[in-house]
């Protein structure tokens, strides 16, 4: 039904193109060449670059440039997943420019001092300047990516580059304190992206791999990112510096999320405040592209990017500005399972944000520990600390989790009664809770779940809450213990159609671990009861049916480089949880491994990251970290790898991270950054 659906709105489309109203999109009429070149920058430095050309066209053709821009090694480790998407735009007749951010990969220069530096952002700007001036330009760039090339992307729309006339982000957001994987919702966390950013800078870019000195130094002593975060654990300049108010961008934006993806908040608050033209596309998935990924229903979304390059760095009329300003995926129940193929559900679009008909519905938690309509009695709800618990709800709030009664068994739980008819949500829940702690420091966490009538338990979001930060991320506060304080936790974008007969669950928790590391003090908390204030369930109430799209395309086959393979990917890996029951001791161990090989050598990439935790010394957080890169090449095997650990007590935090280099075995470079650093509410 879906394909017969794409071709009937192919057909309405050629239609309008036919009367005059909407252009198709470009087909694919053009060559690939990649060539590799030399951006220069005003200090001297030069980024490389590799464009994916449009080959056989006419003396004199003009193309838009799409840019790229992250530092994940273009030669080597993203080399086989750059290609389908560049080949996909270059066959449409655009130029697709992948380029290595200053101090990785092939480019020069020493690396910066953080993600999303002043000093990326202004060589960004010249890149796009140096695009648009090419012989082979129209002067029009589009600026797309995913994850830091998302990141990248929004950054660069913020500074509004006369050039940059368009872009499309997939999976990021521009709240690096709160959304990103440093502070989870602004509470320290601490997972693989750190073992493998740490140790990039050191190595140098394929295929030569240089070793030396001159080029290899710099990289290698640039201190690791993860220690100049840990030194910021409050919001503020440091993390407010490389972004702009949404308002302030006037470059057209196509943003893309998925709503098992870490990342996803940031699409409702640019469809709230964008002023420019924005379309947002948001389906169930983690962090992937829409076309590949982990579980379905799979879409093709090149197709629309084309559609909305063309408007915008080509001037063809496609429709862009007619197609719906949000098109969601409504999730409908599934039972906990972390190896679901397919998330049940149906497309529908939006005019904006709030969902149109979207009413607040407010469930009071009861003394009972039910979840009512009507106003509780007055109660007091206490739970003992237990720093352990968390790991069946997830890593990031998202991914595919297991049941989370285990979970559960440590927290508040509060359950409706069995629901008499279905109900839709679409937006981001509230618990707002009266809650006190007989400590200085808590957190609190609420999770939203589906009960079925077997009791098997489906987390559908959540979200956390340093009681520190209940008035501001960037000025934390002791609690005062015993005091009851007024928290808001608002919970993870999420769409859900809640079954008749299911139950609506909330559960809060002083815990989750190892998401987030664990407050240092032995506690029990509260939750106060009664009154119209009382502690509640907010649900963003949508109707159950709703306005379908006129076009959703299945993905498209996808072209793919001969001369390499690449196999594996690290996340979401292996987890291993141990719990010795006598010591209260549990342990998480996580392995990922991924490789390629290339024309010139197999590259293999191993991490593991061990946390440990004992419930009656939660001041005490354990982090062992291992990464390594094998570079088996012609004539030489290079090995480097990154050694982090990570521990605290009441009032610190210690670090150390070691970066190491071997030749055939033999080491021949190493560097180690070692701290204690004060904990800051944390």
């Amino acid at each position: 039904m879906r394909r017969i659906g794409h071709l009937l709105a192919v057909g309405a489309v050629l239609a309008g193109a036919a009367a005059g109203t909407v252009e198709p999109p470009s087909p694919p009429v053009y060559g690939i060449r990649m060539e590799r070149v030399w951006i220069p920058m005003k200090d001297g430095v030069r980024l490389a670059a590799t464009l994916y050309m449009p080959d056989g066209a006419k003396a004199g053709t003009k193309f838009p440039a799409l840019l790229d821009y992250l530092p994940y090694r273009k030669d080597d480790s993203t080399a086989a997943g750059d290609y389908p998407k560049n080949a996909y735009f270059a066959r449409r007749g655009y130029v697709g420019a992948r380029v290595d951010i200053r101090g990785f990969g092939a480019s020069e220069g020493r690396p910066t001092d953080r993600e999303y530096s002043e000093q990326e952002q202004i060589d960004g700007e010249q890149v796009i300047h140096w695009l648009a001036t090419q012989p082979w330009s129209n002067g029009k760039v589009g600026m797309y990516g995913i994850s830091w090339g998302g990141f990248n992307a929004l950054q660069m729309a913020m500074r509004n580059p006369p050039e940059l006339k368009a872009i499309l982000a997939v999976d990021a957001t521009e709240e690096l304190f709160h959304d990103d994987i440093h502070y989870i919702d602004g509470l320290m966390h601490v997972d693989e992206f750190e073992l493998s950013m740490d140790m990039a800078p050191g190595m140098t870019g394929a295929p030569d791999y240089t070793l030396d000195e001159n080029v290899l130094g710099p990289r290698f002593e640039a201190a690791p990112w993860s220690q100049e975060y840990l030194r910021h654990q409050r919001d503020g300049k440091f993390w407010r510096g490389p972004v702009r108010p949404l308002s302030e961008i006037k470059v057209p934006c196509f943003v893309i999320g998925g709503l098992a993806d870490g990342y996803r908040d940031s699409i409702p608050r640019m469809l709230e405040q964008v002023k420019a033209p924005l379309r947002a596309l948001v389906g169930p998935w983690n962090h992937s592209f829409p076309n590949d990924a982990d579980f379905g229903p799979r879409v093709e979304w090149r197709d629309d990017a084309v559609r909305w390059w063309d408007y915008w760095l080509k001037g063809r009329d496609t429709g862009v500005l007619q197609d719906p300003k949000l098109i969601i995926f409504m999730r409908h129940w599934f039972p906990p399972d972390p190896n679901l193929e397919t998330v049940p559900g149906e497309w529908r679009v939006e005019s904006g944000w709030p969902p149109q008909n979207a009413k607040q519905s407010i469930l009071y938690l009861q003394a009972n520990h039910a979840l009512g309509p009507s106003v509780a009695e007055d109660d007091l709800h206490r739970l003992k600390y237990v720093p352990s618990i968390g790991v069946e709800a997830g890593f990031w709030w998202g991914e595919l989790l297991s049941d989370q009664r285990p979970v559960d068994a440590f927290s508040l739980v509060y359950d409706s009664a069995p629901l008499q008819e279905n109900l839709a949500i679409m937006g981001r829940p509230h618990a707002l809770l009266q809650a006190s702690a007989d400590a200085p420091l808590a957190n609190w966490f609420a999770r939203l779940s589906d009960v079925a009538p077997d009791g098997q338990v489906t987390q559908i979001t959540g979200a956390g809450l340093s009681g520190a930060q209940r008035e501001s991320m960037v000025d934390p506060k002791p609690l005062e213990p015993g005091q009851t304080y007024p928290l808001d936790i608002e919970m993870h974008l999420t769409t859900w159609i809640f079954p008749k007969g299911h139950r609506i669950r909330l559960s809060v928790s002083n815990a989750l671990w190892p998401m987030v590391l664990s407050t240092p003090y032995k506690m029990t908390t509260s939750l106060q009861l009664g009154g119209s204030a009382g502690s509640r369930l907010i649900l963003p109430v949508v109707p159950l049916q709703g306005e379908a799209p006129q076009r959703i395309s299945p993905p498209q086959p996808s072209e793919e480089r001969t001369d390499l393979k690449s196999f594996g990917f690290p996340w979401p890996g292996e987890w291993l949880v141990t719990r010795d029951q006598g010591r209260q001791k549990t342990t998480v161990l996580w392995k990922g491994k991924m490789g390629a090989e290339y024309p010139w050598g197999k590259e293999t990439d191993l991490e593991k990251l061990t946390y440990e935790i004992e419930d009656a010394h939660p001041e005490v957080n354990v982090i062992q970290g291992e990464a390594e890169t094998t570079l088996t090449l012609k004539d030489r095997v290079l090995v480097w790898s990154g050694h982090l650990s990570f521990s605290s007590d009441a009032k610190n935090f210690f670090y150390k991270y070691t970066r190491e280099l071997r030749k055939d075995g033999v080491l021949i470079k190493t560097k180690t950054w070692e701290e204690t650093i004060p904990r800051d509410f944390q």
